[in-house]
């Protein structure tokens, strides 16, 4: 395993971690999360990434147990948690000071850990101040409860004004963003957020490196019954990809995984090795619902070093062209 600093911070993480998002509380139980996570801390994985909307806390409440039953020493391992959606009344949903804490507070029991390693604000809230938000991580920080705070899914010009709050006020800005990040969904990191890394120094854990498991070619003969597409919950998933623009994705994914073929990897080791093989990016977050899923994907930490130059222009060959991906409604 690979372990790349978070941003400018000394936080050293795997270059492979392994997250929650959709399969914990919905197509994975306490057995297979605690048997998952030892075959990815087994491997050098040392991040393991959670959130209060995922499976509406029962994701966390499922790490939680397994963390618990698995009894790692505490300083080998960091586990996240993200705040935004945490139910349908007023007070459980944005970046305010009162659910901001309240979301630590509940991450904290439902994981049954006294710390988190990292918090993210799941989204941007354009109806909380920015100085709010900020100020309030950085109490949960001095207060230990926290140790480094980000953002997913924020843009350039968002994370900038928290960092100018930040240094304005001398308080802690955001170490890291968490976005979408994968061969059909790149401007974010290769363009928008370079001004970011050079001026604060921004980390990156990039989540969906396989565009929900497109690239893998498992949708080009329909949506499977065990998929992420049939979730319930996650129609908009498959909703991106019964547009004309959708069907155009899975036949670029068709011709990648032809390509990963003739590399002799699999399309999902290929579209991991590519996101690896980025130095802006910190860690790529796995998602597996099975063992022998997640001990494929974890391979691909092998396969960087066979992407050279050439095979690096085959793969832009191959999206060049590919249409801009569907809102994200995650």
């Amino acid at each position: 395993m690979e372990y790349r600093r978070l941003g400018k911070s000394g936080l050293h993480l795997s270059a492979l971690s392994f997250g929650s998002w959709v399969t914990f509380g919905n197509q994975v139980d306490e057995k297979a999360a605690a048997e998952m996570m030892t075959v990815a801390y087994d491997a050098g994985v040392n991040f393991f990434d959670n959130a209060e909307v995922y499976a509406d806390g029962q994701s966390e409440v499922l790490m939680g147990k397994a963390l618990k039953k698995l009894e790692w020493s505490r300083d080998s391992y960091c586990v996240s948690s993200k705040v935004f959606w945490g139910g349908e009344k007023p007070t459980q949903v944005g970046l305010s000071r009162k659910h901001v804490v309240d979301a630590c507070h509940a991450a904290l029991k439902r994981l049954q850990i006294e710390y988190l390693d990292l918090f993210y604000c799941h989204r941007p809230d354009i109806h909380t101040p920015i100085e709010e938000t900020v100020f309030t991580m950085n109490d949960l920080i001095r207060q230990g409860k926290i140790l480094y705070w980000g953002t997913s899914e924020w843009s350039a010009q968002q994370i900038t004004e928290a960092h100018q709050v930040a240094r304005e006020y001398r308080l802690i800005g955001p170490t890291m963003e968490q976005p979408e990040y994968n061969l059909f969904k790149r401007d974010k990191i290769e363009s928008e957020y370079l001004p970011l890394y050079d001026n604060y120094g921004l980390g990156t854990t990039i989540w969906s490196p396989l565009a929900s498991g497109v690239l893998t070619g498992k949708y080009s003969g329909g949506i499977p019954a065990d998929s992420r597409f049939s979730v319930k919950g996650y129609e908009w998933l498959k909703d991106r990809y019964e547009t004309e623009d959708g069907k155009q994705r899975l036949e670029k994914a068709n011709q990648f995984v032809k390509l990963a073929k003739n590399l002799n990897m699999s399309a999902a080791q290929l579209g991991i090795a590519w996101c690896v093989k980025n130095p802006r990016v910190s860690t790529v977050i796995l998602g597996a619902s099975r063992k022998e899923q997640l001990v494929e994907n974890l391979a691909a930490i092998e396969c960087v070093k066979k992407l050279n130059e050439a095979v690096m222009r085959e793969i832009d060959a191959v999206f060049q062209n590919a249409p801009k991906p569907a809102p994200d409604f995650r």
